[in-house]
Parts: C-alpha cells; structure tokens; sequence
C-alpha cells in the first residue's frame, strides 16, 4: 500500500510557489488514491496534470500499482479548511451546525479558528407594529459546524 504521508509530502512539495493547497487526500487498500486540491485562483487541468506527474514520478507503478486521480475540490462541497473559509468571504453559504440549526447566510470574515456568519431574520423590533427583516451576525468555532457549502446563485 503507498504511504500517505510521503505521498502528501510529494504532493504538498508540487503545490509549494503555486495558490494551491491539498484539501483531501484519500488511499484505500486498493491504492486507489484521490486528490482534491483547491486554490485562492482557478485551477485549471494543466494544474492537476503537474500534481499527478509530481506523484507518478516519485511512486514507480512498477513498484506498486495503483490508480491515481487529481481533481480540483468541488465548488459545491462542503468547506472543509479554514483557508476555504477565508476565500469564501462575502459569499452566500448554508450552513449546519453541530446541534442542528440550519442556517443561510453571507461568511462575513474568517480566521483559522471559525467565522462569523451574517444572516436576515424576521424580528419584532421595540416601538414597531409589524417584525422587520434585520441583519444579525454570528461568530462559530469550526468545532460547531457540521456542514457549510457554498450557495450557487445563477
């Protein structure tokens, strides 16, 4: 089976000078191996094909078969490392929480802790007839959430 940790040491050693960074990395007992890499810029095939030749050059198939597949993370899965995070500020995510709220909003900033999260509710404000549409804003530890994907709006 091929070792994980020198195979993410090859891998992070492609990204190294490059907006790019390892999101998953997943080896099953087949050495079937899978790459999902994500960026603060496109990634483009080209991208994917320089990783998959940095691994095909350190681990000799002859060696030890396996079947490799490098992928750019999936703009619709679920955010999984706080640099995610950081770039998808100002953008409309849904998110659910480790005690089942689900909530939609706008990640209003991030750091390597959590972020804070910026949604319209509906509240009866003091002094007014009928409840009004206010901006509420919420600060979660990563530790919190479940679940945050990014909303597609077309």
């Amino acid at each position: 089976m091929i070792d994980k940790t020198a195979l993410e040491q090859v891998i992070n050693e492609a990204l190294e000078g490059t907006k790019m960074f390892l999101v998953t990395l997943k080896v099953s007992k087949d050495n079937v191996i899978d790459v999902a890499l994500d960026s603060d810029e496109d990634i483009t095939i080209d991208d994917c094909v320089a990783v998959n030749d940095a691994v095909l050059a350190a681990f000799d198939r002859d060696d030890e078969d396996y079947e490799l597949t490098v992928g750019s993370y999936g703009l619709t899965s679920p955010l999984l490392l706080p640099r995610q995070y950081r770039n998808s500020v100002g953008c409309d995510v849904e998110v659910l929480t480790a005690d089942g709220r689900k909530l939609k909003g706008v990640i209003a900033d991030a750091d390597d802790e959590g972020f804070t999260l910026t949604t319209t509710v509906k509240r009866k404000l003091e002094g007014k007839k009928r409840p009004e549409m206010v901006e509420e804003q919420e600060r979660f530890n990563y530790s919190d959430i479940k679940q945050t994907k990014n909303i597609i709006n077309i």
